[in-house]
């Protein structure tokens, strides 16, 4: 074999090798004023796999997520799948404010990168990010992601109907949707809340948990 031959042999065995896997260092900061995020999950996966996508119903894996903050059906899918997959990288509650680092390899196949957290105080509410294509030139990257609504609860912002480790007080509120408008997964109308501590529609304080969208940005670097 001519050493152009051994040359060109070599470079694809290198563009190979460097198509396999991509090394990630991904940056989650919370951009709301008082809303917390569950435990992360954050996966590169193929195009066959996903956690969820909008305008769809919501599997029991991601009502799950966003109903309660588990991961675990979410994990089990898309393990399934074969996906690269990271989950809790904050060690607990990713508070308003504040940002988590962790590394995620990708290997070859899983293209796409999507991210979920159910976020703290909402019904049915979660972060979330679908099926990203993850850029195969070196480089930093920035995304914001949106609130999504699980479509299946109501929005009612009972504090009994939520899960509360924040030690949210409910003050008796009489609810503030009695039915679910959209049942697929959507853009999340946000929390109502009031300022009533004796009563009114919401257990939620609208001066401490209101948000507008984007609620979270994602840096992801690309080596």
């Amino acid at each position: 074999m001519s050493n152009k031959h051994l040359l060109t042999a070599g470079l694809l065995g290198l563009f190979s090798v460097a198509s396999q896997a991509q090394d990630l260092t991904i940056t989650l900061t919370n951009l709301t004023p008082g809303i917390s995020f569950t435990p992360i999950i954050a996966a590169a996966h193929n195009s066959e796999s996903s956690i969820f996508h909008a305008g769809t119903a919501a599997t029991t894996e991601l009502q799950a997520l966003a109903e309660g903050g588990s991961t675990d059906g979410v994990n089990e899918i898309l393990t399934q799948f074969g996906a690269d997959i990271i989950t809790n990288p904050a060690l607990g509650l990713l508070g308003a404010g504040e940002s988590t680092e962790f590394p995620l390899t990708n290997t070859d196949g899983n293209d796409y990168l999507s991210i979920a957290a159910m976020m703290l105080p909402t019904n049915d509410g979660f972060i979330g990010l679908d099926s990203w294509n993850i850029p195969t030139e070196a480089g930093t990257y920035t995304v914001l992601l949106n609130a999504y609504d699980a479509g299946t609860e109501v929005n009612d912002e009972i504090i009994g109907n939520i899960p509360n480790p924040l030690g949210i007080t409910s003050d008796g509120a009489t609810g503030v949707a009695t039915e679910i408008g959209n049942a697929n997964v959507h853009v999340h109308p946000g929390v109502v809340g009031d300022t009533d501590p004796e009563g009114g529609i919401s257990d939620l304080d609208s001066t401490v948990h209101r948000w507008l969208n984007p609620v979270a940005k994602l840096t992801i670097v690309v080596e």
